[in-house]
């Protein structure tokens, strides 16, 4: 299972998507700058709290950076990505941080 924090508010840079749509992603994924500006498609699967998924919500993002050493932490060590708060909540209520992902290049 896969984990997901949410990545807090940020002030944009050059790099980022006008449209906020992006996330940052754990060493693994990361693969020494491979997967800089791949897009992947994230859908919540599950969450501790019920009702935090948006049932049948997609959203697609940029990767942008790595997790680890990103300006903005992710709230978990061990997320899989850390999504922008735009990309969150457009699959997943503000209300949760933590929510257990489906996702694909």
């Amino acid at each position: 299972m896969l984990m997901l924090a949410q990545l807090p508010n940020i002030k944009p840079h050059i790099y980022l998507p006008s449209s906020n749509l992006f996330a940052s992603v754990n060493e693994d994924i990361w693969n020494f700058g491979a997967a800089c500006s791949k897009q992947y498609l994230v859908r919540c699967i599950s969450a501790a709290q019920p009702g935090t998924c948006k049932p049948g919500q997609t959203v697609q993002v940029k990767i942008v950076d790595r997790a680890i050493s990103s300006v903005s932490r992710p709230s978990q060590n061990d997320a899989t990505l850390v999504l922008s708060t735009t990309a969150f909540e457009m699959i997943a209520n503000p209300s949760g941080s933590f929510i257990n992902i489906e996702f694909q290049q």
